[in-house]
């Protein structure tokens, strides 16, 4: 299980939040709306063991480009985390660019505590037929190799195209750059059955025109690759999904201690068709 301070500044992987031919594959990110989304992030829980009296941040995400030219990722998770001895800002920066045509990953990820530096990892990976090969170069240069894996672009694509079929429960392996940027997750998906917009939404507001749009209830399950016997997920996920790709009202559940993450923003960036 993950630290306190590890946790919080672990990447939110499905915010950024999918194995399908390509041509199936194209066609479902042509409906990926690039779009910057502003949430904001409280304590919803927590147990003494957490050593967290108190929690309040913003979490800032930025999801662009088309199926062409490949898809980027911006986010910035910020907290104030109040331990009752002293109050401390955790700041996590990370930048992701997907290109799905020609399977490769590029991920960069900076961590501070109050402005020190933590952890600063960058590198590449690339699909393979035979597994997902990495390329780090920073902190150090190495290679990794592992098992098959979606990156996050289409992690995200497999679950709506999934979620469109009545899939509700199912399993896939998810490499997205995080932690050390040297190891993959295995992820139980569930699917909720499609859910009408409902009157007196607090987040409707800021969710504009997709107020009136039916979304998903998600929840991801994140599991160690190495691992016996029945083990305990290293946080589970759960969020609103709409067909676009768009997410609201997260829950991040570390297991020690629980945030939640309500939309306050919601700016569309354009509408993810390819413009050669």
């Amino acid at each position: 299980m993950h630290s306190s301070r590890t946790a919080i500044v672990a990447t939110v992987a499905a915010v950024d939040i999918c194995l399908s031919a390509m041509g199936a594959r194209a066609a479902v990110a042509a409906n990926l709306v690039p779009h910057r989304a502003v949430y904001d992030i409280e304590l919803k829980e927590a147990s003494e063991r957490s050593g967290i009296e108190g929690l309040r941040g913003r979490l800032v995400f930025e999801f662009n480009g088309s199926e062409c030219t490949g898809y980027t990722t911006n986010f910035r998770f910020v907290n104030r985390i109040d331990t009752g001895d002293e109050v401390r800002v955790t700041d996590q920066q990370s930048v992701l660019f997907e290109d799905l045509k020609t399977g490769r990953f590029d991920f960069e990820s900076k961590s501070f505590t109050d402005d020190s530096l933590d952890k600063d990892v960058s590198g590449h990976a690339s699909d393979l037929k035979e597994g997902v090969k990495i390329e780090l170069t920073e902190p150090a240069r190495r290679t990794v190799e592992l098992a098959s894996s979606q990156f996050p672009t289409e992690h995200m694509l497999d679950i709506i195209e999934r979620a469109r079929k009545g899939r509700t429960i199912f399993e896939t392996r998810i490499f997205d750059g995080s932690e050390d940027g040297d190891r993959s997750y295995l992820t139980t998906i569930v699917v909720g059955n499609s859910q009408p917009p409902v009157t007196g939404d607090p987040e409707a507001q800021a969710v504009g025109d997709l107020a009136k749009s039916a979304y998903w209830p998600v929840s991801i399950a994140y599991f160690e690759e190495k691992g016996s016997g029945d083990q305990l997920p290293i946080y589970t996920q759960s969020f609103k999904l709409y067909e676009n790709g768009i997410t609201r009202d997260l829950t991040l559940d570390y297991g020690d201690f629980v945030l939640s993450g309500k939309l306050a923003k919601l700016e569309i960036l354009g509408d993810g068709t390819c413009r050669q």
